[in-house]
C-alpha cells in the first residue's frame, strides 16, 4: 500500500497511524514512506535532517508545542528545559527542537533518579510520559511552561493528562490543558506539513 501511495502523483502526504499491529515491522513500514511524503517526520532521512536543524518536515506533536511556545512569546533562549520522555515520537524531538531555539535541554525517562529534582528546575517543562498525573505540583518550578502531552484514560473513562492539572495549575505560570492543548496543535501541524508536502 505504502509504495503505490509513493508512486501516485496525486497523494502528497503519507501517514501510518502507530502502534501497529504486532505481526507487522514497524520500522520497515516508516522506512518504505517516500522522504518526500512523510508528513509525520519519522523516516530516518527526515530525522537526520532535524538533527542537523536542515528539515523540510517537524514531527506534528513537537513542532505544535514549539508554535504553543511561540504563540506564547515565550523566549526559549537560556532557559532550563525538561524533557520527561524519551519517545522517537515526542521526547528525543521536542529536546532537539529546543535545543534548535537555545534552550539548555534535559530529557529524563522511566530510569531518570530523582526525577522531581530535575523537573523543578525546569523553566519549560514537557511532559510525554505516558503516565496519568504523574507530574505534581509539588514537582514544578512555580511560573514553569508546563507543556502536557499525555493522553491518559482513567478507570472512571475520563482522559488525564500526564500532569496532575488540579496540582499544577496554581504553581505553573502557563499550563496546557488535556484535552484540548496539545491535540488541536498536532492536527493543525499535521495539515501544515501536508501543504509543504504538497510543493516539494
Amino acid at each position: 500500500m505504502i509504495e503505490t501511495l509513493n508512486q501516485k502523483e496525486d497523494i502528497h502526504g503519507i501517514l501510518v497511524q502507530l502502534p501497529l499491529p504486532s505481526h507487522l515491522d514497524e520500522e520497515a513500514v516508516i522506512n518504505t514512506i517516500n522522504p518526500k511524503k512523510d508528513v509525520d517526520a519519522f523516516h530516518p532521512f527526515n530525522v537526520g535532517k532535524i538533527m542537523i536543524g536542515n528539515y523540510d518536515f517537524l514531527p506534528c506533536t513537537p513542532a505544535g508545542i514549539m508554535e504553543l511556545i511561540a504563540e506564547s512569546n515565550i523566549d526559549v533562549t537560556g532557559k532550563e528545559c525538561v524533557v520527561v520522555g524519551r519517545s522517537n515520537i515526542v521526547g528525543k524531538p521536542m529536546g532537539m527542537l529546543l535545543l534548535h531555539q537555545n534552550g539548555t535541554v534535559t530529557i529524563t525517562h522511566s530510569k531518570t533518579r530523582n526525577l522531581s529534582e530535575i523537573t523543578k528546575r525546569a523553566d519549560i517543562l514537557v511532559v510525554a510520559i505516558g503516565r496519568a498525573n504523574m507530574i505534581t505540583g509539588d514537582m514544578i518550578k512555580p511560573g514553569a511552561v508546563v507543556i502536557d502531552v499525555g493522553m491518559n484514560r482513567l478507570e472512571n473513562k475520563k482522559l488525564a493528562g500526564d500532569v496532575d492539572f488540579e496540582s499544577a495549575k496554581d504553581v505553573a505560570g502557563f499550563i496546557t490543558p488535556v484535552p484540548g492543548g496539545v491535540g488541536p496543535m498536532t492536527i493543525a501541524t499535521l495539515m501544515k506539513n501536508v501543504v509543504k508536502a504538497a510543493t516539494l
